[in-house]
């Protein structure tokens, strides 16, 4: 399990789920449709985990950073949203 350090200094598991879920998020937000945005979650996600294999320990704003890199290609308008909104559910 990947070690992810958080704002306030803490550090907890890294949970796919949460990276998912703001993804899915930013998507609706935008009003794209559920299958979109579960497909765009999914890919997204998907990158995440793969660039973590390679890592120990990382940051909260790494994993932001790494997702907005592969969300930005499959959906400018969410990501925007994912990158400059702390809460969109």
């Amino acid at each position: 399990m990947k070690h992810l350090v958080k704002r306030a200094g803490h550090s907890e598991s890294y949970d796919s789920k949460k990276v998912y879920a703001s993804v899915f998020a930013a998507c609706i937000a935008v009003r794209e449709s559920n299958p979109t945005a579960e497909l765009i979650a999914d890919q997204v996600t998907q990158r995440v985990d793969e660039w973590l294999e390679k890592k120990a320990e990382v940051t909260s704003g790494d994993i932001q950073r790494e997702a907005y890199k592969h969300f930005k290609v499959l959906h400018p308008d969410a990501s925007w949203i994912y990158l400059h909104q702390r809460n969109v559910s």
